[in-house]
């Protein structure tokens, strides 16, 4: 992850090759709500060897099928995913950003995630490795194809939407929808990431990294909030308010019962994520058929911990990837 703050903006360039994969979207293809999508297809990224283990990996809403770009330490060749080992496939998620809003569901993208590997002909993927929203679509995917995955690694991800996320984020969705109705889209949309901001990282954090150093007139930005005013910066290019409403609002829909997850589970969780609390995280852990793993660590980082915890997340990546790894050892010595 070259970008410590996910704004998408300071992404390198793609730090793996990989080739572009595409499968059309059924011209009936229904939403769990009833809509339809504007796009006609969804696409994904393949990096890696052109045989092996397949792993697909996602991340939060503002990721995408560039995860060389947004998790370059976690997912490449030698690395915790290592792309010497495993294929990954990573997509875009939908709406895309030039898109109208529809009321989407993480089964929905588990869905158009299964049409993209019926295009490529590949029938189960070994392990998924979900963070933040792409951790419930790892979970939802489990639930509705059971026979097409091994092992989910759910990282800052839970079962269920806490209250407290779904407060903040709505604060977000009526902000943006406000900005956009009064015709400042891009500037709604930086606010809305500023809040965001406000909301991945812990106050420990902000206490050592900022001054309480007041501006000199009323009204002017304190230090933390040039930090914040910044990764809001330019965060229009990447998304738009009816994408965020829509994926932010899904985020907030997701509900798939621990139990109805049949496969190998690990599940990833830090103490200081006030968006997915470690209680629900150590709740899914319990009530999950097949637990293989529960980790949960502190962290100065909150829930943006599964990009800045490279040695903790990058060991249980590992960790959970290793029955693969060892396989294809064991193939070579043969």
């Amino acid at each position: 992850m070259a970008s410590p703050d996910t704004t998408g903006q300071d992404w390198p360039v793609d730090e793996a090759p990989g080739r572009d994969v595409r499968a059309p979207i059924p011209g009936d293809f229904r939403l769990e709500s009833g809509e339809r999508l504007a796009a006609d297809e969804i696409v994904g990224r393949v990096h890696g060897p052109v045989s092996g283990p397949l792993v697909v990996v996602a991340g939060g809403i503002s990721s995408g099928r560039f995860v060389s770009r947004w998790w370059s330490w976690a997912v490449r060749a030698g690395g915790p995913v290592d792309l010497d080992r495993v294929r990954v496939l990573a997509f875009d998620l939908l709406p895309g950003k030039d898109e109208p809003a529809v009321t989407i569901t993480t089964t929905d993208q588990a869905r158009l995630l299964a049409l993209l590997l019926d295009a490529l002909g590949e029938p189960r993927v070994e392990a998924f490795i979900g963070a933040s929203y792409g951790g419930c679509i790892g979970l939802a995917f489990a639930a509705a194809f059971p026979e097409r995955v091994g092992h989910v690694v759910a990282i800052s991800a839970a079962h269920r939407t806490h209250p407290a996320a779904t407060a903040w984020r709505g604060v977000q969705r009526r902000l943006l929808a406000f900005a956009r109705d009064c015709g400042r889209e891009a500037e709604g949309v930086a606010l809305a990431r500023e809040l965001a901001m406000a909301t991945y990282r812990t106050p420990e954090e902000f206490a050592l990294r900022f001054a309480a150093t007041p501006p000199v007139e009323a009204g002017a930005p304190y230090p933390v909030c040039d930090y914040l005013i910044a990764r809001g910066a330019g965060y229009a290019e990447v998304t738009s308010a009816a994408r965020w409403i829509a994926l932010s609002d899904s985020l907030d829909r997701h509900d798939v019962p621990p139990e109805a997850v049949p496969c190998a589970l690990t599940v990833i969780g830090f103490t200081s994520d006030r968006l997915v609390p470690i209680e629900d995280s150590r709740e899914l852990a319990d009530r999950a058929a097949h637990l293989r793993r529960l980790v949960e660590a502190p962290s100065i980082f909150g829930h943006d911990a599964f990009l800045k915890e490279r040695e903790l997340v990058g060991r249980a990546l590992h960790d959970a990837l290793s029955p693969l790894y060892a396989t294809l050892t064991r193939e070579i010595a043969a």
